[in-house]
């Protein structure tokens, strides 16, 4: 029963709720009006998920860009496939940017370095291309036989995270914590593989077609890479193992080093500097490009 004493809290919790939705409803419509279009919701998630909905075959939806990730990074985003193009790439934008400031935050960023993060070039970049670099980072943040689900969908940004978790889980309960951490997942994949067949072998043929994009530091990266997997294995510290994961990766886009960049949110000078840097490194490009 609802105490009358109580009825004033409540109603400033309405109004608060009231204007939040008021608010989103004013990005949605707004961003549905001005945002560019997402290339690669555009191409590549909105018809494998559309596909998926007919009963066909994700992987074969977009032949010149195809999705290579695991198949549940698809079905979260079936949703907003049903709407039309420009609002569901608005809200997108919106739950991008939510899954951005949520990991950044559970990662103990302050003000600063939340906002400095979330306007990097990386971040950005996945915004405006409307891609799913945030859905790793919300892994990272997540316990591990959650998390492992997120990374997979972009397995260059967690491939070290999953190994860390594994011997993590070995070192605190042996084999009964790693069935009890990674037997979700495995069953999940081996589904997959059921469903899809072995579609983690479509990736060879994106890295071939993708070579423009590529922003792998790969192979000059490997030593920097084994370096943090070392440090996140001695010093017990995921941070290390996130930041390790594109540089021992051959196929990383630009906005995929989000994930090393975010493990600086607790650092402010270390993140201020390295965003700054990122975005002097961007101008140079531009210029060179349109120069």
């Amino acid at each position: 029963m609802i105490k009358f004493e109580h009825l004033p809290n409540l109603r400033s919790q309405l109004v608060i709720g009231l204007l939040l939705a008021g608010l989103l409803i004013v990005f949605v419509i707004l961003g549905s009006l001005y945002l560019p279009v997402g290339v690669d919701w555009h191409l590549t998630f909105r018809p494998a998920a559309l596909a998926t909905l007919h009963g066909q075959s994700l992987y074969k939806a977009s032949p010149l860009a195809p999705y290579a990730g695991a198949p549940w990074g698809v079905w979260m985003v079936v949703p907003l496939s049903l709407l039309p193009e420009n609002i569901g790439r608005a809200i997108l934008f919106l739950v991008s940017m939510a899954g951005f400031a949520f990991a950044a935050q559970r990662l103990g960023a302050k003000p600063l370095t939340l906002l400095a993060f979330l306007l990097s070039p990386p971040v950005i970049h996945c915004l405006l291309n409307a891609n799913q670099d945030w859905m790793p980072l919300v892994g990272f943040v997540l316990p591990p036989q959650l998390g492992l689900f997120f990374i997979l969908v972009k397995p260059q940004m967690g491939s070290v995270v999953a190994l860390y978790w594994l011997i993590e889980a070995w070192r605190n309960n042996g084999w009964k914590e790693v069935l009890r951490v990674f037997s979700p997942v495995s069953l999940a994949l081996g589904l997959s593989f059921l469903l899809y067949g072995l579609w983690p072998l479509n990736a060879m043929q994106i890295f071939q077609d993708s070579r423009t994009w590529n922003a792998s530091l790969w192979p000059a990266s490997i030593p920097v890479g084994l370096g943090l997997l070392w440090a996140s294995l001695r010093k017990r510290e995921i941070r290390y193992a996130m930041a390790a994961s594109p540089c021992l990766s051959p196929y990383v886009l630009f906005h995929s080093w989000a994930g090393a960049l975010v493990t600086l949110v607790t650092l402010p000078g270390e993140m201020l500097a390295a965003v700054v840097g990122l975005w002097i490194l961007v101008i140079i490009q531009a210029l060179a490009l349109f120069g």
